[in-house]
């Protein structure tokens, strides 16, 4: 009896720590995975890590970012003319995509750039300086310089 309560005990930790699965992406869409780290300097430093899983295109896609064990904390999801924050049961709507990464990262992170990025493309943006010679396999650093605070965002990451 001791032996069943103890296996059904390990069965039921393993259980809470088992990621989620991710709904597939259709034919065609582009899809990236991984962790992200971002990094704000400034008076009051902060940082923050997630697993994330970015899909679809800058007009129109999703970023779900995941807690350590794939529990899902947030998913930014935008196409023309909405821009949605899901998160705690809630959900939320911003004037725009770059309004809507400022509340969910604590940065103006620039989303609609890291499908350029994360496909090796250097695609300037005002303020940011995104290394992408690493991409090939699959590390991505990007730093904003202007406006102040610096933030630095690095990403590992598969296709």
């Amino acid at each position: 009896m001791a032996r069943w309560l103890l296996a059904a005990l390990a069965a039921l930790i393993l259980s809470a720590c088992a990621v989620p699965p991710r709904t597939p992406a259709a034919p065609g869409v582009q899809v990236w995975t991984g962790r992200m780290a971002l990094t704000v300097e400034g008076q009051a430093s902060q940082s923050f890590s997630a697993g994330f899983e970015l899909k679809g295109a800058p007009a129109n896609g999703e970023l779900t970012l995941y807690n350590p064990i794939g529990g899902t904390l947030a998913v930014l999801a935008w196409a023309p003319g909405t821009a949605t924050l899901r998160a705690g049961g809630t959900a939320r709507q911003f004037p725009s995509l770059e309004a809507l990464a400022q509340e969910a990262t604590g940065a103006p992170l620039p989303v609609a750039a890291l499908f350029d990025w994360l496909a090796g493309k250097p695609t300037p943006i005002e303020g940011w300086e995104a290394d992408v010679e690493q991409v090939a396999d699959g590390r991505l650093r990007a730093r904003r310089t202007a406006p102040p605070p610096v933030a630095d965002l690095r990403m590992v990451f598969e296709r």
